[in-house]
């Protein structure tokens, strides 16, 4: 897909060390007057031979603010002379490099008491931080130092005393070792009932009920906040707390659907809102959000059938597909919020590509009528387009929105159709017909900026996201693109001969996949994030090479992040001596923690070795997840909403999995009905496994857990398998249902899974 973000050329003045590069955020900055240099070697040997601090800024493409700094400060060359004079100054992207940006976020907020994007941090020559924020603005304002004088500060201070700094950056490695280090001597046992239950109550309380959400503006999506909450409501239906779980997902999504963080015209959801409404997004659209996302409605769509929930499904879909997706199969990782709002204009403004004036809708849609009725009318009323704009000053502080229009729907269908007196049919082809109109008015401006980048473990959530939603809404093209991405990775981001992952790779301008000189190794997200789509892929296809690959991955994330001290798994391997610090991330946020996701993972491939040929089964896998949940089990306690993925899998491991054992043809009509009753159900902790006497050796059957399982004749069986006693078997479609039906959650007599 063409990207073309203005038709101004201009020769470059500057350039520097950052042209040689890959990423397209870095590439962003190659010819800024600074001299950048990536995260490399020969930068910090040249701070520790000069003797300089150096000035780590860490961005991403797609970043407002980032882009704000940029124009203010780095392209600025006044500044820069200061920056070049006094420092050795190190452009990372966060993206690519994860494990060094959460390292010096870690100190940020220790220090600051908040973090974000651009960061902007000064090192001493052996990488220890100094000081730090994240964006200044250029001079001095409001009582505060500007950037310059900052600059010049920290030149002079460590020109006159360094060793002042070099002691002080001791005392802050040794800070941030503590905080760092998870306490897992705080609990001898896995927590219980009582840590999930806190959970779900402080939900409760910190739930927005007018437009949903947990807390105020700004408003994210939170993806691992609904998993958690649909997973407590489907353990037991019954529960009270529970349907009240279940009623804060589905209000909480409706209104996302409906607001202006849902992109109407184009499809797709912005990062986030910067008002309570959901109405006026920050416009950046992350590939994350997206794949947390689908399976956010996807389970709302199993839990309610209603068709709503699965027409969203749909449109993150079409968004991801038609603009993130590389041709062969890879997804992109970001659009910009920014865009020029005319061809050759001089200056990017956020949101240009995505809002509209008042007069544009008119000319657009005034000569549209039904009968007598106008489409403007009724799409202005539907999306509350004001003739002045819909945008409030609060939520546009540097006045780049003003006149302008957000879409959101504040009411429904319903309050239309009665005010204009259409039937339904009437309503969605108007409805329809202007979006269509507005979509090809808006592929003539100039596109936002594309993060072409793709990253392994985004790719991993894509891949879970399409296989969930292949299964519960029994779409097999969303399983296909699950499939080849797969192939993706498995062609790009891995490498055979040593059995590891690759983090990122890159779309060369020719469109063919790019690598840099000396590849990104994998991290841990990118391990857990593809197991768990790997694990999707295999319930999905029923294809056994995908869940024979997630295995062979679990051993490589155990061999190269697993503590054996303590348990739980480090972000970053040993093997980059430049990461002063191994962390173990123990936040569910915008992206769930690898840790959290892991232990998910662990649990499923122990179900699925349960009763294996290999004599330890799955005791390997359930022992590693309980040592995870032991290690993070202050937290846990202490912090319950802070790990809201982990929280769903520590019930899970309490729990002990829904095991759905299936023996029968994959292409029987019978075994493909009972995997359509499975698969149209709200599980949590469900584990599919299909033997297919006609595909599978004996060997290939018993290594999915199966070994027990003897077809009943030629009939397709099912067996449903709970706190590890398996159910009779079934052969009819309603008694399967009845099973499945029944309380994940054990009964007040059940034993708890052993620690």
């Amino acid at each position: 897909m063409a990207n073309v973000e203005s038709n101004t050329q201009e020769k470059p003045k500057h350039t520097n060390q950052l042209i040689f590069e890959k990423s397209p955020y870095l590439l962003q900055h190659a010819h800024n007057p600074v001299q950048w240099y990536p995260w490399n070697q020969e930068a910090i040997e040249r701070a520790k031979k000069e003797n300089k601090l150096i000035f780590l800024s860490v961005g991403y493409s797609t970043c407002h603010w980032c882009h704000v700094m940029e124009k203010e400060s780095f392209e600025n060359e006044e500044i820069a002379k200061v920056m070049n004079e006094n420092f050795i100054n190190i452009k990372v992207d966060r993206e690519e490099r994860p494990d060094i940006d959460r390292v010096y976020m870690l100190f940020v907020m220790a220090t600051t008491g908040s973090g974000g994007w651009p960061m902007s941090v000064f090192l001493t020559p052996e990488l220890r931080p100094v000081t730090g924020g994240t964006y200044f603005p250029p001079e001095d304002r409001w009582g505060r130092p500007g950037f310059k004088s900052i600059l010049l500060s920290l030149a002079k201070k460590w020109k006159e005393n360094n060793s002042q700094f070099v002691e002080a950056s001791n005392n802050i490695m040794e800070a941030l070792q503590k905080i760092s280090l998870v306490d897992s001597d705080a609990s001898p046992s896995v927590p219980g009932e009582g840590t999930w239950t806190k959970c779900v109550r402080r939900y409760i309380s910190i739930y927005e009920p007018h437009f949903g959400g947990f807390g105020l503006a700004p408003k994210f999506p939170q993806a691992s906040i609904f998993n958690f909450l649909f997973h407590y409501y489907a353990r037991d239906k019954s529960d009270p707390e529970g349907k009240k779980c279940l009623d804060m997902c589905l209000y909480t999504l409706t209104k996302i659907a409906k607001g202006g963080i849902h992109d109407h015209v184009s499809s797709g959801f912005a990062r986030y809102s910067v008002d309570n409404d959901w109405h006026v997004p920050h416009f950046e659209k992350m590939l994350y959000d997206q794949a947390q996302l689908i399976v956010a409605y996807t389970d709302a769509y199993l839990a309610t059938k209603e068709e709503f929930y699965a027409d969203v499904v749909r449109d993150i879909i079409k968004y991801v597909n038609r603009d993130l997706r590389h041709e062969s199969g890879g997804y992109y990782s970001a659009e910009d919020a920014d865009s020029y709002p005319y061809h050759g204009a001089p200056h990017k403004k956020e949101g240009a590509f995505c809002v509209w004036e008042y007069d544009e809708l008119k000319s657009l849609l005034d000569d549209k009528k039904l009968d007598s009725i106008s489409f403007l009318d009724i799409f202005c009323h539907y999306f509350n387009v004001e003739v002045d704009g819909n945008i409030a000053p609060e939520s546009d502080p540097h006045g780049e929105l003003s006149n302008k229009n957000v879409l959101i729907v504040y009411g429904s269908k319903e309050e239309t159709i009665a005010k204009f007196g259409l039937s339904l049919e009437q309503f969605e082809n108007v409805i329809s017909d202007c979006i269509n109109i507005l979509y090809e008015e808006r592929q003539k401006r100039p596109r936002p900026h594309l993060d072409t980048k793709m990253l392994c473990s985004w790719n991993g959530l894509i891949i879970a996201g399409l296989a969930q939603a292949g299964q519960g809404l029994g779409e097999k093209n969303y399983v296909e693109d699950a499939i080849k991405t797969a192939q993706f990775i498995k062609a790009h981001l891995y490498d055979s001969s040593t059995k590891t992952l690759l983090h990122s790779c890159y779309r060369a301008e020719d469109e063919t996949i790019s690598q840099t000189n000396e590849p990104i190794k994998g991290f841990l997200d990118d391990y857990a994030f593809l197991i768990k789509g790997l694990l999707n892929l295999y319930e999905a296809s029923l294809d056994l090479y995908w869940l024979n690959w997630a295995r062979e991955l679990q051993y490589k994330q155990n061999e190269l992040f697993w503590d054996n001290e303590n348990g739980g798994y480090f972000t970053c391997s040993t093997s980059d001596s430049t990461v002063v610090l191994r962390l173990k991330e123990d936040q569910d946020g915008a992206e769930p923690s690898g840790n959290s996701i892991a232990c998910h993972n662990l649990q499923r491939l122990a179900a699925y070795a349960d009763k294996s040929e290999a004599p330890e089964g799955g005791d390997v896998e359930r022992e590693m997840a309980r040592k995870l949940l032991i290690a993070f089990a202050r937290r846990l306690n202490e912090s319950p909403t802070a790990l809201p993925e982990m929280m769903s899998a520590l019930m899970f491991y309490n729990d002990s999995p829904t095991q759905v054992l299936i023996a029968g043809g994959c292409s029987d009509p019978r075994t493909l009905e009972l995997l359509r009753v499975v698969r149209a159900r709200l599980l949590p902790g469900r584990v599919l496994a299909v033997a297919d006497p006609a595909a599978d050796s004996p060997a290939g059957m018993s290594d999915i857990l199966l070994s027990r399982i003897l077809p009943s004749g030629d009939v397709p069986t099912a067996y449903v398998c709970r706190r590890y006693a398996c159910s009779l078997p079934v052969t009819d479609v309603k008694q399967l249902e009845s099973l499945l039906d029944e309380p994940a959650k054990p009964s007040k007599s059940a034993k708890p899974t052993p620690d």
